[in-house]
């Protein structure tokens, strides 16, 4: 997929140091951009990437196919929200074991 910028670079996940909803994260003044709409968001950065891991690269919007939310009130519930999607999508690299 071509890129609107390289998601390796200072606007996408810094040289591979920032990962999955940090590079979210920083798409996302908590003072001034909530309530949020999901469709405005995906409509802003739907094309940007995300990585996952160290091999894996999605859109945003690849992200937010997995969100069920119309919307956002505040930072703490995006985050569970995208968390939540991510698992689903399996774009979640870590696994936690029950025992």
């Amino acid at each position: 997929m071509d890129w609107p910028h390289d998601p390796d670079g200072e606007e996408g996940s810094e040289g591979r140091r920032k990962y999955g909803q940090a590079v979210l994260a920083k798409k996302i003044d908590e003072e001034e951009d909530f309530p949020l709409k999901t469709a405005a968001f995906v409509e802003e950065y739907g094309d940007h990437p995300v990585r996952i891991d160290y091999e894996t690269v999605v859109s945003v919007e690849d992200i937010f196919e997995h969100v069920d939310k119309a919307g956002f009130e505040g930072f703490p519930e995006f985050h569970r929200t995208v968390g939540k999607a991510l698992r689903e999508a399996n774009y979640w690299p870590y696994r936690l074991e029950h025992a």
